[in-house]
Protein backbone atom coordinates (compact mmCIF):
# COMPACT_ATOMS: atom_id res chain seq x y z
CA UNK A 1 0.00 0.00 0.00
CA UNK A 2 2.83 2.28 0.72
CA UNK A 3 2.91 2.74 -2.86
CA UNK A 4 -0.21 4.87 -2.83
CA UNK A 5 0.54 6.68 0.27
CA UNK A 6 3.76 7.00 0.96
CA UNK A 7 5.24 8.88 -2.00
CA UNK A 8 5.24 13.06 -2.77
CA UNK A 9 2.28 13.23 -4.38
CA UNK A 10 2.15 16.73 -5.49
CA UNK A 11 5.37 16.05 -7.21
CA UNK A 12 3.64 13.39 -8.62
CA UNK A 13 1.08 15.71 -10.17
CA UNK A 14 3.62 18.61 -11.66
CA UNK A 15 5.58 16.17 -12.94
CA UNK A 16 2.31 15.08 -14.41
CA UNK A 17 1.55 18.29 -15.51
CA UNK A 18 4.54 19.75 -16.83
CA UNK A 19 4.95 16.56 -18.94
CA UNK A 20 1.45 16.37 -20.03
CA UNK A 21 2.09 20.09 -21.20
CA UNK A 22 5.62 19.63 -22.64
CA UNK A 23 4.09 16.73 -25.13
CA UNK A 24 1.31 19.73 -26.15
CA UNK A 25 4.03 22.28 -27.19
CA UNK A 26 6.50 18.94 -28.37
CA UNK A 27 4.23 17.55 -31.04
CA UNK A 28 2.92 21.11 -31.90
CA UNK A 29 3.79 22.36 -35.27
CA UNK A 30 6.24 24.97 -33.48
CA UNK A 31 8.61 22.32 -32.59
CA UNK A 32 8.77 18.72 -33.68
CA UNK A 33 5.06 18.02 -34.46
CA UNK A 34 4.47 18.87 -38.43
CA UNK A 35 7.89 16.84 -39.29
CA UNK A 36 6.85 14.56 -36.52
CA UNK A 37 3.62 13.66 -38.78
CA UNK A 38 5.01 13.48 -41.96
CA UNK A 39 7.24 10.66 -40.20
CA UNK A 40 4.34 9.04 -38.85
CA UNK A 41 2.34 9.12 -42.27
CA UNK A 42 -0.50 11.39 -41.14
CA UNK A 43 -1.86 14.69 -42.92
CA UNK A 44 0.44 17.44 -40.43
CA UNK A 45 -2.52 20.09 -41.41
CA UNK A 46 -5.34 18.28 -39.71
CA UNK A 47 -7.19 17.50 -37.40
CA UNK A 48 -7.20 20.91 -36.05
CA UNK A 49 -7.72 19.20 -32.70
CA UNK A 50 -6.35 15.83 -31.22
CA UNK A 51 -8.32 12.85 -31.30
CA UNK A 52 -9.90 12.51 -27.75
CA UNK A 53 -9.05 8.90 -27.22
CA UNK A 54 -5.49 9.73 -28.17
CA UNK A 55 -5.36 12.26 -25.85
CA UNK A 56 -7.07 10.39 -22.70
CA UNK A 57 -4.78 7.88 -23.36
CA UNK A 58 -1.63 9.68 -22.98
CA UNK A 59 -2.96 11.36 -20.02
CA UNK A 60 -3.32 8.19 -18.68
CA UNK A 61 0.21 6.77 -19.68
CA UNK A 62 1.76 10.02 -18.22
CA UNK A 63 -0.10 10.21 -14.83
CA UNK A 64 1.00 6.30 -14.88
CA UNK A 65 4.48 7.30 -15.36
CA UNK A 66 4.90 9.95 -13.20
CA UNK A 67 3.30 7.66 -10.41
CA UNK A 68 6.25 4.89 -11.18
CA UNK A 69 8.78 7.54 -10.58
CA UNK A 70 7.21 9.02 -7.92
CA UNK A 71 7.66 4.80 -6.19
CA UNK A 72 11.36 4.57 -7.81
CA UNK A 73 11.87 8.00 -5.82
CA UNK A 74 10.13 7.05 -2.39
CA UNK A 75 12.33 3.41 -2.66
CA UNK A 76 15.60 5.48 -4.14
CA UNK A 77 15.56 3.27 -7.18
CA UNK A 78 16.69 6.00 -9.62
CA UNK A 79 18.51 2.81 -11.96
CA UNK A 80 15.38 1.38 -11.99
CA UNK A 81 13.61 4.16 -13.66
CA UNK A 82 16.40 4.28 -16.27
CA UNK A 83 15.77 0.79 -16.83
CA UNK A 84 11.93 1.29 -17.19
CA UNK A 85 12.97 4.26 -19.04
CA UNK A 86 15.19 2.54 -21.82
CA UNK A 87 12.71 -0.63 -21.76
CA UNK A 88 9.96 2.07 -23.38
CA UNK A 89 12.31 3.69 -25.54
CA UNK A 90 13.46 0.18 -27.32
CA UNK A 91 9.78 -1.15 -27.64
CA UNK A 92 8.13 2.08 -28.92
CA UNK A 93 11.20 2.22 -30.65
CA UNK A 94 10.82 -1.59 -32.09
CA UNK A 95 7.01 -0.76 -32.81
CA UNK A 96 7.96 2.15 -34.89
CA UNK A 97 10.17 -0.36 -36.92
CA UNK A 98 7.91 -2.17 -37.93
CA UNK A 99 4.77 0.06 -38.94
CA UNK A 100 7.13 2.36 -40.87
CA UNK A 101 7.40 5.68 -38.87
CA UNK A 102 10.83 7.12 -40.62
CA UNK A 103 14.09 7.82 -38.44
CA UNK A 104 12.99 11.62 -37.19
CA UNK A 105 9.42 10.48 -35.93
CA UNK A 106 10.93 7.47 -33.72
CA UNK A 107 13.69 9.95 -32.47
CA UNK A 108 11.14 13.01 -31.52
CA UNK A 109 9.18 10.16 -29.72
CA UNK A 110 12.13 8.42 -27.95
CA UNK A 111 13.39 12.10 -27.03
CA UNK A 112 10.16 12.50 -25.53
CA UNK A 113 10.01 10.05 -23.63
CA UNK A 114 13.03 10.33 -21.83
CA UNK A 115 12.14 14.14 -21.32
CA UNK A 116 9.02 13.09 -19.78
CA UNK A 117 11.06 11.00 -17.31
CA UNK A 118 13.76 13.91 -16.39
CA UNK A 119 10.90 16.17 -15.65
CA UNK A 120 9.42 13.57 -13.61
CA UNK A 121 12.76 12.82 -12.01
CA UNK A 122 13.16 16.70 -11.14
CA UNK A 123 10.21 17.18 -9.68
CA UNK A 124 10.42 14.22 -7.68
CA UNK A 125 13.99 15.65 -6.54
CA UNK A 126 13.05 19.29 -5.52
CA UNK A 127 9.47 19.07 -4.40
Amino acid sequence: MSEITDINWLATIVGFALSFGLGMLWFSPKMFGKKWAEGVGINPDSPDKPPAGAMIAQAIGTFLLAWVVAVTAKNEALFTIILITLTMVFLAGASAFFTGKNAYARHTEAGFTVSMVVIMIICQAII
